[in-house]
């Protein structure tokens, strides 16, 4: 497979690097692009020469984009105000997780750590939780005042 794009006027743009932030780079020869009639709609470079950078994960972002617009997709994802970012919002509303006094990256995750542990422990008690029976003073750790 062959690493480059086509360019028009059928001109090929050969990859050149892959920057430190990830970007791959591609670029024309400049004697080429120099004698092209279009090369006004192509680049406003002085030194006559197309540059396109392309981001090395761009592939996976182009198709989460894409999937992103799918029915299916969109009545997923419209479940995550109801899930995952409800989560957040209550640690923020309900735990304190809007501002903190404390210092440092350590104290910080300790403090994130325990907020969502009591989190996580709430939803265990309401899962597991089975309200009494009406009606059953044993239930309640009453006696019915009559003994046999």
């Amino acid at each position: 497979m062959i690493d480059c794009y086509l360019y028009p006027e059928g001109q090929v743009l050969n990859y050149r690097t892959t920057t430190k932030e990830g970007y791959r780079q591609y670029a024309s020869a400049p004697s080429i692009c120099a004698s092209c009639p279009v090369i006004d709609q192509c680049t406003k470079s002085k030194n006559q020469q197309k540059l396109i950078q392309r981001h090395i994960w761009q592939d996976y972002l182009d198709v989460a984009e894409d999937l992103r617009h799918h029915y299916e997709i969109k009545e997923i994802y419209g479940k995550r105000k109801e899930t995952v970012e409800r989560v957040f919002a209550d640690a923020k509303e309900k735990h304190g997780m809007r501002w903190t006094t404390l210092r440092g990256l350590k104290k910080m995750s300790m403090q994130a750590m325990l907020t969502f542990t009591a989190q996580n422990l709430k939803k265990l008690a309401n899962w597991t939780w089975i309200p009494p029976v009406r009606g059953n003073a044993h239930t309640y750790g009453m006696s019915c005042g009559t003994s046999s």
